[in-house]
């Protein structure tokens, strides 16, 4: 690392660095701007797209309410227009009544006289008179009784200039006396709503609408306006909007204009039942040119450029710094390895460079050398956590060969007593013999739920999934812990609900599950106290809350067989909870060893329920009792596609 070198050194990154960023810099630029100018025009593209297709549901909406409007106001004509000053006052109402797009609304006479006109005297649309029938039977107008068609030319009325853009058409409703006869047609001409320039036109764009002969009846280019879509240009674009549209297409696309500006294009197509027994489809396209689309981009345009100059400024000036101060955190670098490599303790470590990449270098150095004191560190917890699990072994070697040895001696004094002649009378050999008969007993559940741990952890127990009465199997539970709460003096009883049906399950493991909740139960609660046992169904949605020891995710929906045990007893400190369910672990020493037990029967009834398919769920208050609940889904059927089964096999 000696600085002979570092002149050559720092010429070599100032030509390779310059030579490689700028046109990297530059080409980056050019691909950003390209990019941006792409999601500018796909998302004019889109919002023109979707304003077609608001115009055409407005179009839709705006014929709907000019319809009922217009049927309304003929049944209110009907018989009142004999002479032209009621006529005349009747249209001025309308006029006024009907929304504000209406420019005119003319009352004709069958013969085809003006009887009433809020735009002068010329007629509106005299030819759609012609087809509508003289007579009719009685009744209501329907909404195909209003003709719809494009209007020729828009009359100037008070307060209005007329805008050849627009979209201009007329409505016409026929007027009928209670006989039946056609008196006169109502009629009302309007158009649709210039659209705003600007950032407005970007997103919304021109109107233009073509009917289905291919007839553009609304264009910005009032030229337009009444010809044939056949005509240039854009002819062939057109065409293939108006089949696609027509096939119930939306899309958009690019257009072009005779004097070559690029335009861009949304449009949609329209129901429009201008007749009776006639509905015709009208495409709606909202257009605007790519100049004002791109109206925003240019701001990025702006930036663009400040941000290459100031980026190429700044790319000399790092890379003379750079070249300047590279060679000398290197060496300090340099030299901090060495003096790990040589020392035993470690020296401080060199920071604060102004090259993120030497940075960077050095953390890396300095979490390895904290990893390797980590190791360290977990090598040496490691030993203690394996000292700790000796020492929980020995534990529960101590607990389990007292908890053996208990009924052991038992069953051997009781018959030893009996067999050495002991006894004054047949009662008392019974009762001697019925005190080994209960210690074998104990000892053969100790011995059970150490196998079924072993089992379980293996995975060698199965499942015998037979139909169960819970009721009955309940019942059956009470009576086995029964003897033990009447030694206590402690009330035991009973919940069941009357509607829970016959279950598939392994009755000797439920039967296990629930023995075990009770003998806890009746273990941990003083004399005097109470037990309660209770089997209902409910839904998955009151598990949700529980406190679990396993966090599976429930169903809200499921419905489960709660089987619940609640008792009384000395309740359980929060901060033990966690160890509850740990096998071979107790959870106070000093109160296991005041009542007993081997702290195997949370863990065994645990591992069990998960087999079902199930969960388990507890709540504990110190001083005040604890509940456990035993959740399993009913089934009523023994279907492989069950949880219980699927556990089973």
């Amino acid at each position: 690392m000696g600085k002979s070198g570092s002149s050559s050194f720092r010429r070599i990154l100032l030509t390779r660095i310059l030579l490689l960023s700028i046109p990297i810099l530059l080409m980056g630029e050019y691909m950003v701007y390209r990019k941006a100018r792409s999601g500018v025009l796909t998302t004019a593209r889109y919002n023109l797209m979707e304003s077609a297709a608001r115009k055409g549901d407005e179009l839709e909406a705006m014929t709907e309410m000019m319809r009922s409007n217009l049927l309304v106001s003929s049944q209110m004509l009907g018989g009142r227009t004999a002479s032209p000053t009621t006529a005349q006052s009747w249209v001025n109402q309308i006029q006024a009544w009907l929304p504000a797009p209406v420019q005119c609304v003319q009352v004709t006479a069958a013969m085809g006289t003006i009887l009433g006109s809020t735009c002068g005297s010329a007629a509106i649309a005299p030819e759609v008179m012609k087809p509508m029938p003289r007579m009719r039977a009685t009744g209501s107008l329907r909404r195909t009784d209003v003709v719809i068609s494009p209007a020729s030319a828009l009359p100037e009325s008070p307060g209005f200039t007329p805008h050849q853009d627009q979209l201009q058409l007329v409505f016409s409703v026929p007027i009928y006396d209670r006989t039946g006869r056609l008196t006169a047609v109502l009629q009302a001409q309007t158009s649709l709503q210039r659209q705003q320039f600007g950032s407005e036109l970007s997103r919304q764009g021109y109107t233009v609408v073509i009917d289905q002969a291919g007839i553009v009846l609304a264009h910005p280019l009032s030229d337009r306006i009444g010809k044939p879509i056949t005509q240039p240009p854009n002819a062939p674009v057109l065409e293939y909007v108006q089949k696609s549209a027509i096939a119930g297409d939306r899309d958009s696309l690019h257009l072009f204009e005779e004097d070559r500006e690029e335009w861009l294009a949304g449009y949609a197509a329209v129901k429009m039942p201008v007749s009776e027994g006639q509905t015709q489809t009208w495409v709606i396209l909202a257009i605007a040119p790519i100049s004002t689309a791109l109206t925003e981009i240019r701001g990025i345009q702006q930036v663009l450029l400040v941000l290459t100059v100031a980026l190429l400024a700044a790319a000399a000036l790092a890379t003379l710094f750079m070249t300047r101060d590279l060679a000398l955190p290197l060496e300090k670098l340099g030299r901090y390895a060495l003096q790990i490599r040589e020392r035993a303790v470690y020296p401080p470590m060199p920071k604060n460079f102004k090259i993120r990449e030497l940075n960077q270098l050095a953390e890396a150095l300095e979490v390895m050398i904290q990893r390797l004191d980590e190791r360290a560190t977990e090598l040496e917890t490691a030993w203690q956590e394996a000292q700790f699990a000796n020492q929980l072994k020995s534990e529960f070697v101590a607990i389990t060969s007292h908890e053996l040895r208990t009924p052991l001696n038992a069953i051997i004094g009781s018959v030893r007593l009996v067999k050495d002649g002991c006894c004054d009378s047949p009662e008392e050999v019974t009762d001697f013999l019925q005190q080994a008969d209960d210690a074998a007993m104990h000892l053969l559940k100790i011995i059970n739920d150490l196998l079924d741990i072993s089992k379980i952890e293996v995975g060698q127990i199965h499942l015998n999934l037979q139909p169960v009465d819970v009721e009955q199997l309940c019942q059956q539970c009470l009576r086995w812990v029964q003897p033990l709460a009447d030694r206590k003096h402690l009330t035991v009883a009973i919940s069941i609900a009357t509607d829970l049906p016959e279950m598939h399950l392994d009755e000797r493991r439920v039967r296990q599950m629930v023995i075990n909740l009770l003998s806890n139960a009746v273990k941990f609660t003083p004399d005097g106290g109470a037990v309660r046992l209770s089997a209902w169904p409910r839904a998955g949605a009151e598990l949700v809350p529980e406190h679990r020891p396993d966090r599976s995710p429930i169903n809200p929906k499921t419905l489960y067989l709660c089987l619940e045990v609640t008792d009384s007893g000395i309740g359980i400190d929060r901060q033990h909870w966690p160890l509850l369910f740990r096998p071979f672990q107790q959870v106070d020493a000093s109160s296991t060893r005041n009542f007993g037990g081997t702290g195997l029967g949370l863990a065994l009834t645990k591992r069990l329920v998960e087999l079902h398919g199930g969960t388990l769920s507890f709540d504990s208050t110190v001083g005040q009792g604890s509940v456990f609940r035993i959740w399993l889904p009913i089934s009523t059927s023994g279907s492989d596609d069950s949880p219980i089964a699927k556990n089973a096999t």
